[in-house]
């Protein structure tokens, strides 16, 4: 399952010595050093493919400018759990979102606006090699093209949603032009990405499954999925049946099934798994040191980065602390058959001898989903920067619930009942009944208690407007706090060469 990596660290060494962009300019020296040795890359059909894996290797990125992995910081910002971590002065980014005072110069949005400019830059990058080159196969042609416009799309996607009006790029810059690129607007972002995600959509000879050494690699029943999401995270209630009929195609998709055990979804024994519609990939393989820290090791670094400090007993490896679970979403999961495959409670590993140093904001409850098991901890390299679990981005019941939504606000009731059923009837939960709003809320807290710690809730909250009420008492003010500040040496650079960026309101 992981051999894709094969390819992929191959394809970071070697193209990532002229793709690497600096931590003080990113996007912005794009194109502006190692033309050479770029010049005579791309060559052939084997370079074109390790092209493409360099695409894809951005989407494991957990190591830019700090510790900023998106899932574990989403799950902060969010009212699932704390930053936590040794104290207050550990990592001052998780704790200033989680806090909402972030501003430009403090704050994650270094590495998270890095990480999506970056990604969109190696899939412009890659596109126009591809339609340069002469020696690949038709087929080739056709896949990778849907596969690298997935990929920008999934991140002008994440860049859209943090940021609001980011640069509009669909092409290699040159010197000439790098500075003179304005923000969009959203919608024209959301217009782009519903460009590729269609073109990809129409792509014949991307496949609908995909095994062995592909896995990992982007399918129909992904392009679908994203899409869906795409239109209903833009809130347009007169696209919710346009919507739905994404999700169905992917529901409908016989090779996608519920785990019959809601524990198994996340065992590292059962990656790419029925449910699974879009899966990040992590490795092991790599064997990294903290020299390779800055994305090279392959690593999940949640995975460290959730479980308990100095923690000594059964199952767990020791972690850094941070994401210590809510009081309020253990309130909420309480009596849920989902609980204990979802959070740790701490005083029952100390009833079986365990210990464990409290971090900050502590509450002794931890996440389960991603938690580091001794059976999984690397055997070379670092261990806290080599843990091989993948990340489940879309899985089924997310699909399910989505379109549970999106037929809920075009008035279909039946069929949102339908599948949100489906989702509670798997872990022997009594079907719900209901209408308009009633029902609605019932989705949204089937979605905060499925989906719980998985990255989802923050932006859960922000597209349906329950932002300020749900985390209000942790700082977040309205009509700021939906966006992160763009960072300001971002600003200052534009500035420095005569263009302008506009600071997101309330920063």
């Amino acid at each position: 399952m992981k051999n894709l990596f094969k390819y992929k660290t191959l394809g970071f060494l070697l193209i990532g010595l002229f793709f690497a962009q600096s931590c003080d300019k990113e996007y912005l020296d794009v194109g502006t050093r190692g033309t050479d040795l770029e010049n005579d890359f791309y060559q052939t059909p084997e370079e074109m493919f390790q092209g493409l894996v360099a695409v894809y290797d951005v989407l494991g990125w957990h190591g830019t400018a700090g510790w900023t992995m998106k899932m574990g910081l989403l799950t902060a910002a969010s009212d699932e759990a704390f930053a936590g971590g040794s104290d207050a002065g550990d990592q001052p980014d998780w704790v200033a979102w989680d806090a909402f005072t972030v501003n430009p110069e403090l704050g994650p949005q270094v590495g998270l606006w890095q990480k999506s400019s970056t990604g969109i830059y190696r899939a412009n990058l890659f596109l126009q090699k591809l339609a340069e080159n002469t020696t690949v196969s038709a087929e080739f042609r056709a896949r990778s093209e849907a596969e690298a416009r997935f990929l920008r799309a999934y991140f002008y996607f994440d860049w859209v949603r943090l940021f609001g009006n980011v640069p509009l790029i669909t092409e290699v810059l040159s010197q000439d032009n790098i500075y003179d690129q304005a923000q969009a607007s959203p919608a024209e972002v959301y217009a782009q990405i519903e460009e590729d995600l269609r073109a990809a959509k129409a792509t014949a000879e991307l496949p609908s499954t995909v095994s062995g050494d592909e896995l990992g690699r982007i399918t129909k029943g992904a392009v679908n999925a994203l899409l869906g999401k795409v239109i209903l995270y833009q809130n347009d209630d007169a696209r919710m049946n346009e919507a739905a009929v994404l999700f169905e195609e992917v529901i409908d998709d016989p090779q996608y099934e519920l785990e019959a055990n809601f524990g198994d979804i996340f065992k590292s024994s059962n990656e790419f798994g029925t449910e699974s519609v879009f899966e990040i990939v992590h490795s092991s393989n790599r064997a990294g040191g903290w020299g390779d820290f800055g994305n090279g090791t392959e690593g999940n670094y949640n995975t460290q980065f959730f479980g308990y400090r100095d923690y000594a007993g059964p199952d767990f490896a020791f972690g850094y602390g941070f994401c210590p679970i809510s009081e309020k979403l253990v309130e909420v999961m309480d009596g849920d058959p989902r609980f204990e495959h979802t959070i740790i409670d701490g005083n029952q590993l100390m009833d079986q001898g365990a210990s464990f140093t409290p971090s900050y904001q502590s509450t002794g409850y931890r996440i389960r989903k991603y938690a580091g098991l001794t059976e999984d901890r690397a055997l070379n390299g670092e261990a806290p920067l080599n843990w091989g679990n993948n990340e489940r981005e879309i899985r089924l019941a997310d699909v399910l619930l989505m379109a549970a939504e999106a037929h809920a606000r075009a008035g279909n009731s039946t069929s949102a009942r339908g599948h949100l059923n489906r989702v509670r009837t798997r872990v022997a939960l009594q079907p719900l009944s209901g209408e308009g709003q009633a029902l609605l809320d019932a989705i949204y807290l089937e979605r905060q208690k499925e989906l719980a710690t998985e990255g989802h809730r923050f932006f859960d909250l922000v597209r349906t407007g329950r932002a300020a009420a749900e985390l209000g008492d942790q700082g977040f003010t309205a009509n700021k706090n939906e966006l992160l500040p763009i960072p300001q040496f971002e600003v200052d650079i534009v500035a420095s060469g005569g263009g302008t960026f506009k600071q997101n309101p309330g920063y």
